[in-house]
């Protein structure tokens, strides 16, 4: 059983990389976070962690527009964002694992996809004022600075999650 879920989580981890080389030229519009969300759905928020880390890491980190290497402590909060969204679409498996989505059901799914972006967006955003010693200045600039596309990054996820997750998992097992 395990190894039937090692080879389904290898299986998500490869198409969330695939899916972000495919629309990396479009600024803050991604299928990463979704498809590592459903990973959590379907194969639960250990393997979901794993594949968020894993395929994050492989997307950041090899990305010929910018390696996340070149900058450790944005490398580290990449991983971990991308790791909790597998772990919340694991925690919130009960709710969303459905084969019919009503309209509330789906008003929480793009909360869950805008929420879990934000959260991401400020990890990454923060990163770079407090590693260099920035201090509360220079958080506060680098999330007003950021406002734009990180507001078109969870807008466009939102909308992502609704479109993408009642079509995916009503084929899942």
């Amino acid at each position: 059983m395990e190894l039937n879920k090692l080879v389904r989580a290898a299986i998500f981890c490869a198409l969330a990389v695939g899916m972000g080389f495919s629309l990396m030229l479009i600024p803050n519009v991604e299928l990463i976070t979704v498809i590592v969300f459903i990973s959590g759905l379907y194969l639960g928020i250990g393997w979901g962690t794993i594949v968020g880390g894993t395929a994050i890491f492989i997307y950041s980190g090899l990305n010929p527009m910018g390696s996340g290497l070149a900058f450790p402590p944005l490398f580290v909060m990449q991983i971990l964002g991308m790791a909790m969204a597998g772990a919340i679409g694991g925690l919130v498996r009960p709710v969303f694992f459905k084969k019919e989505f009503s309209i509330p059901i789906l008003a929480g799914l793009c909360l869950m996809g805008f929420s879990i972006t934000l959260i991401y967006d400020v990890f990454t955003l923060i990163t770079y004022p407090i590693s260099a010693g920035l201090g509360y200045a220079g958080v506060m600039a680098a999330l007003v600075k950021g406002m734009g596309f990180t507001v078109l990054h969870e807008i466009s996820n939102g909308l992502v999650f609704i479109i993408a997750v009642p079509r995916v998992v009503k084929y899942l097992k």
